[in-house]
């Protein structure tokens, strides 16, 4: 295929994109809604995670001073804005409604198309909502500031965490062919995705056991990975290399996943009607 074919191919996805971009443009008061609940959240865990860190003016538990821990806990949530695509939501609200019905019948990829209608919804959720709250905390509390490097291995792991957080959300929408409501399988979801990627504990402060096992899941890749990278926890460039190729594995591993389970839940579909 050449590179003309490739990018012809990939331009029938840009109306995926730019369709999603201009519905969450089109109800601008969630950006304030979205913008207070996060400023909300990151209050709470800031001001937390100040109060167990006071008195230590050196390194303390975890290897985290002050400034170190406020900076881990905003861009913890932060992150998670970037993750939060809607795929899982969306992907099942179509299966319920029968809408994915249109869809197979379509002449593109439908995780593709899925993946393209949740990029804008990735980067204007951290853009517009998580820029803000960034730059509010900056002017108020002292922050680490990291050097140029880290925060280029920064941007690549957060575009590595961004697609695996795709990944695992469009595994949960799918659930959607085996039961009629997952909402409760999102919460659960949720539940141990912030557990298990560092965004509600860093994964460095937790017991032995439960730190080791969390860094063998692909979760790890969402929060905990980008962050040592921006804030320097790792020694050398051998190790930064190594944290990458975690998450570049866990990125085909899950792509994979996604593609066989996307095969056998189309194979589930019955359309009635006509």
């Amino acid at each position: 295929m050449s590179a003309a074919t490739g990018l012809a191919g990939l331009r029938r996805y840009t109306p995926f994109a730019v369709g999603s971009l201009q519905t969450m443009l089109r109800y601008r008061s969630t950006f304030f809604v979205n913008a207070l609940t996060a400023t909300t959240a990151v209050s709470l865990q800031v001001f937390l995670w100040r109060a167990v860190y006071n008195g230590d003016s050196g390194s303390g538990p975890g290897g985290f001073d002050r400034a170190g821990i406020t900076t881990y806990v905003l861009l913890a949530q932060v992150l998670g804005l970037l993750h939060a695509n809607r795929v899982d939501e969306e992907v099942s609200g179509e299966i319920q409604r029968g809408d994915i019905a249109v869809s197979l019948i379509r002449p593109v990829s439908y995780p593709l198309t899925r993946f393209c209608a949740g990029v804008p919804v990735s980067l204007v959720n951290a853009g517009l909502v998580g820029g803000p709250v960034v730059l509010l905390y900056a002017g108020l509390l002292p922050l680490q500031r990291p050097g140029a490097g880290d925060a280029l291995l920064f941007t690549a792991s957060s575009l590595l965490a961004m697609v695996i957080a795709f990944e695992v959300n469009l595994l949960v929408g799918l659930a959607g062919f085996a039961t009629t409501n997952i909402w409760g399988i999102r919460i659960v979801k949720d539940c141990l995705v912030a557990l298990l990627a560092g965004q509600v504990v860093p994964i460095s402060l937790m017991p032995g056991p439960l730190a080791a096992t969390a860094r063998l899941l692909p979760f790890a890749g969402l929060v905990d990975s980008p962050l040592r990278l921006l804030l320097g926890e790792y020694q050398g460039p051998a190790e930064a290399a190594e944290i990458l190729a975690g998450q570049a594995a866990w990125t085909a591993g899950m792509s994979l996943l996604t593609a066989l389970a996307w095969r056998r839940a189309v194979r589930r579909v019955e359309v009635l009607g006509g």
